[in-house]
C-alpha cells in the first residue's frame, strides 16, 4: 500500500505521527510524509532549514515533502493563526505539483491542532481520486475556545461552519477518545467515524540501554515527575499551589521537565513563594524520556476544568502506562477513567490543588507492594488496549476498507 500522510508537524519535531509512519512502513508499506518546515515547540524554524522554501528529505526510509509556513513564533496569537494559515495555502500551492508523479493508495491526515490541515489533503485526495482518512487528535473549535486563543462567539460560530466542511471532504473519520465521537458525528453526520487511540514508541515499554542526563532532583526522595507541554491548558497554577501544599512533607517533591508558554510563569513563582520542592529542568530528548520517567516515583498529568478535555486522553497518558509508573492524574473525564478502569494510579479532581497534593501524599504513604501493583497493571493495561503493532494492523484494516469503498463508489 502507498501512503501519503500530511500532517503539519513531523520529525525533527516530536509527534506520535512519527513512530506510527515508521511502523506503518515496517509492516510493508511505502509511506510518504507531506509536511512543513519544523518549529514546534519553539516557534522558531530549525537550524538547516528555511521558513520560505520547498524541499525533499529522507528519513529512516520515508520520503518527506516540505511546503513552506510562516514559524509560529512565541506567544504570538497572530503568528500562530499565520502558522496554521500557511501550511493549508502552501500545502494547496505547492503540493499537487511536488507529488504529480506519484500514485498513492490512501491519505491520511494526522491532525493535531488546527484540524484544517486535512484541506490541502481532501484537494489531493480530489486530485488523485484516492480516499482522504483524518486522524482527529483534538476538537475544533472547543479546542481554541479552550486555549484562550478565540473568545468571540461569532468566530467560535465561523470556525465550527469551516470544520464541518473539512470534515465532510473526508471518506473517514478517526478519534483519539471515544469520548470525541458524539461531538463529531454532529458536525459529520454522514461521514464514518470510528474510536482509533494513540500509542507511544516501542522505546517507552521496551527502553534502549542508552546514556541518560544526570538530574540531581530525581535522584532522592519521593520524586513526582511531569513530563511534557508546559501550557495554559495543562493547570500549572494548581501544580505550583499543589506544592505549596506539601511543603510539610520534604521527601516529595515535584519534578518538571518540558518547555512551554507558561515555563517562565512556573519559574517565577518558584521564586515568589520560595518552594524548595518544585523543580524545572528543561527539555530532554524523547529518547531519555523513557528511563527519565522510570527514575521517578510517580507520574503527574494534569488538565484545565475545561468541558472538552473530559472528552480528552492526554498522549502522556499511555506513555505513562507503557513505562510502568504510578499515575497521578489530575483532570476529569476521559483521562480519570481510564487511570481508574486500568488500576494504574489515583486520580483528582481538575484544577483542584488539595485534591491532588492529598492523592500525592495518598500515594506516598501507599505501602510500596501496592504502588508495585499498579505499575503491573499499568503495563499490562498498555498492552491488551494500545500495543503499537496491533493498533498500527487496525489502521492498516480501516485503510483496506476505505479504499474498498472508494473503488466501489467509483465503478
Amino acid at each position: 500500500m502507498n501512503i501519503l500522510v500530511v500532517t503539519q508537524y513531523f520529525w525533527p519535531e516530536n509527534f506520535r505521527i512519527n513512530d506510527l509512519s515508521r511502523s506503518l512502513l515496517s509492516q510493508g508499506n511505502t509511506v510518504e510524509v507531506l509536511t512543513g518546515q519544523p518549529n514546534y515547540p519553539e516557534g522558531k524554524v530549525f537550524s538547516g532549514y528555511r521558513s520560505y522554501r520547498s524541499n525533499a528529505e529522507i528519513w529512516q526510509g520515508i520520503k518527506i515533502h516540505r511546503v513552506p509556513i510562516v514559524a509560529r513564533g512565541n506567544k504570538s496569537g497572530i503568528r500562530l493563526a499565520l502558522n496554521y494559515f500557511s501550511f493549508i495555502v502552501t500545502g494547496l500551492l505547492f503540493a499537487p505539483w511536488l507529488l504529480r508523479k506519484t500514485k498513492y493508495d490512501v491519505i491520511f491526515v494526522y491532525a493535531p491542532s488546527p484540524v484544517f490541515q486535512v484541506i490541502p489533503a481532501s484537494f489531493l485526495g480530489w486530485l488523485k481520486g484516492v480516499p482522504v482518512v483524518l486522524w482527529v487528535q483534538d476538537l475544533w473549535p472547543q479546542s481554541a475556545e479552550a486555549t484562550g486563543y478565540v473568545k468571540s462567539p461569532l468566530l467560535l460560530k465561523l470556525l465550527e461552519r469551516f470544520v464541518r466542511f473539512a470534515y465532510s471532504h473526508t471518506d473517514l473519520l478517526l478519534v483519539q477518545s471515544k469520548a470525541f465521537i458524539k461531538p463529531v458525528l454532529k458536525l459529520a453526520p454522514k461521514i464514518p467515524i470510528a474510536y482509533y487511540p494513540n500509542s507511544v514508541e516501542k522505546e517507552f515499554y521496551s527502553p534502549q540501554a542508552i546514556q541518560v542526563p544526570h538530574i540531581q532532583s530525581l535522584q532522592s526522595g519521593f520524586t513526582v515527575l511531569f513530563a511534557g507541554n508546559i501550557g495554559s491548558a495543562q493547570a500549572m497554577e494548581t501544580i505550583v499551589a499543589a506544592a505549596e501544599r506539601l511543603s510539610a512533607y520534604p521527601e516529595i517533591k515535584i519534578v518538571i521537565l518540558g518547555s512551554g508558554s507558561k515555563r517562565a510563569w512556573v519559574e517565577r513563582q518558584v521564586v515568589e513563594r520560595k518552594l524548595t520542592n518544585l523543580y524545572l529542568e528543561g527539555r530532554f530528548p524523547v529518547e531519555t524520556m523513557p528511563l527519565l520517567m522510570r527514575r521517578a516515583s510517580a507520574l503527574l498529568v494534569t488538565l484545565t476544568n475545561q468541558p472538552i478535555f473530559e472528552l480528552t486522553i492526554p498522549s502522556k497518558i499511555q506513555a505513562y502506562l507503557a513505562v510502568g509508573k504510578p499515575i497521578i492524574a489530575c483532570l476529569n473525564g476521559e483521562g480519570a477513567r481510564l487511570i481508574n478502569e486500568a488500576k494504574a494510579g489515583v486520580a483528582a479532581q481538575a484544577e483542584n490543588d488539595e485534591a491532588l497534593a492529598q492523592a500525592i501524599i495518598g500515594l506516598y504513604q501507599m505501602p510500596e507492594s501496592e504502588r508495585d501493583q499498579m505499575c503491573v497493571n499499568g503495563r499490562a493495561y498498555f498492552k491488551q488496549h494500545f500495543d503499537e503493532e496491533m493498533l498500527t494492523a487496525e489502521l492498516i484494516k480501516h485503510f483496506e476498507a476505505v479504499i474498498e469503498k472508494n473503488k466501489k463508489d467509483n465503478h
